[in-house]
């Protein structure tokens, strides 16, 4: 029979009662490899989507590449002519000026919040440096002109929830630098008013409880700056994961004293640690699969103990060792793929419903973010259903060399 084989596992892999449905024993093993893959390819998909999810947030709230100076804080003097040599180097796509200082934030005095106050010019690069600049430009944020005459400012989101504030209330910015003394060597810091002209939200946590966005000369004027200094210079490169090769070649073009700074390197611990966890958990993830291999083992090895009897008859009829041989590893084979099809199918429908309803929901201040992201890329999936059904198929070697030893004497003398 040219699918002899086939038709004999497909046998033994049914219950013992007209064998139209499979055996209990078959089913757990079954399940073992569904659950083992379905929670990989669900853990796996949250491990990618979150580094995905981050890289996204951090990139759309940050440039690429940051241009500093030796010397006391964040200063670049004489930044134009350091603007026009950095514009130069090769894979630099935008650079603009910018100013970021640590600033306290009011609306009554009774209750004081520190942020992060950047200072941007929105129209001096050549594309949009951040998402909020991306939306100054299409006209659904601005930074002026104000009701008021104050100067415009754009808060996070959490921000003005947590001061109360809305477009168009009024807030009062406490610059933390150049604090002047008074003669009896009490501290003043400089303050500004500026009207709310918006709000802005990133999805990162920390990004919208503490960042502010003034136009650069409002910056200036608030640490007494001249209009040739500013905190650094901004750089944006064609692309992202290129930015640290092309820091170098700004290193190398400006010299000392100045100094750059990539995304890659300001988050290097943050990515390191999730791609730790994501190897940590595949790595535990994949003993329920070799559990599931051992449940295998063991159903395979109670077939042959429950089929010796059939096996010495078929092989007395001519059955060679090498086709019990591949009965067995048939068996073992359709119940990896079953399990890992119906655990893809699990899978992907968890994924799907984190992903449509965001059923899972974080601690912001925690985890930056506040859902759970989700992504699953084709290369994992592949490699878990590889991984998954090789596994399977290696646990029925043993039970199968097993079955292909045995004697046709004994095996039919068997009780």
């Amino acid at each position: 029979m040219k699918h002899l084989e086939w038709y004999i596992a497909r046998r033994y892999l049914s219950s013992r009662r007209k064998g139209r449905f499979l055996s209990l024993i078959t089913v757990i093993a079954v399940g073992g490899i569904f659950v083992g893959v379905m929670a990989l390819i669900t853990v796996i998909a949250v491990m990618t989507g979150l580094q995905r999810d981050l890289q996204r947030k951090i990139l759309g709230s940050n440039p690429h590449v940051f241009v500093f100076q030796t010397g006391e804080g964040l200063r670049v003097s004489g930044w134009r002519e350091a603007l026009e040599r950095v514009r130069r180097v090769p894979g630099v796509e935008a650079v603009a000026p910018f100013i970021m200082t640590q600033v306290a934030v009011t609306r009554d005095v009774a209750y004081v919040q520190t942020g992060m106050l950047y200072g941007i010019a929105p129209g001096a690069s050549e594309i949009p440096m951040s998402d909020v600049e991306r939306e100054i430009r299409a006209g659904t944020k601005a930074l002026g002109p104000t009701r008021s005459g104050l100067p415009g400012i754009l808060v996070g989101v959490r921000l003005a929830q947590k001061l109360g504030v809305a477009p168009g209330d009024t807030l009062l910015v406490a610059a933390l630098e150049n604090v002047k003394r008074t003669a009896s060597g009490e501290p003043i810091p400089k303050y500004g008013e500026f009207e709310v002209t918006g709000t802005f939200e990133t999805g990162m946590y920390e990004y919208d409880q503490q960042n502010l966005y003034v136009e650069l000369p409002v910056a200036q004027e608030l640490l007494d700056l001249g209009d040739d200094e500013v905190g650094g210079l901004a750089v944006n490169v064609g692309d992202p994961w290129d930015a640290h090769r092309v820091a170098q070649a700004i290193d190398e073009e400006l010299g000392f004293p100045y100094w750059t700074s990539d995304w890659m390197t300001l988050n290097r611990t943050l990515f390191s640690a999730l791609k730790l966890e994501k190897l940590a958990m595949a790595v535990i993830l994949f003993l329920i699969v070799l559990v599931a291999a051992f449940n295998i083992i063991s159903t395979l090895i109670m077939v042959v103990t429950d089929k010796t009897r059939e096996i010495g008859i078929l092989k007395s009829m001519g059955m060679t060792d090498g086709r019990v041989l591949r009965v067995f590893m048939l068996q073992g084979l359709a119940i990896g793929l079953i399990g890992a099809l119906l655990g893809a199918i699990g899978g992907l429908a968890l994924v799907w419903a984190l992903d449509r309803y965001q059923l899972v929901k974080l601690p912001g201040d925690v985890y930056f973010i506040d859902t759970l992201p989700v992504a699953l890329e084709p290369l994992d999936m592949a490699l878990i259903l590889a991984v998954s059904v090789v596994i399977a198929f290696a646990a029925t070697i043993y039970p199968a060399r097993q079955a292909s030893r045995l004697q046709p004497v004994e095996a039919i003398r068997h009780e």
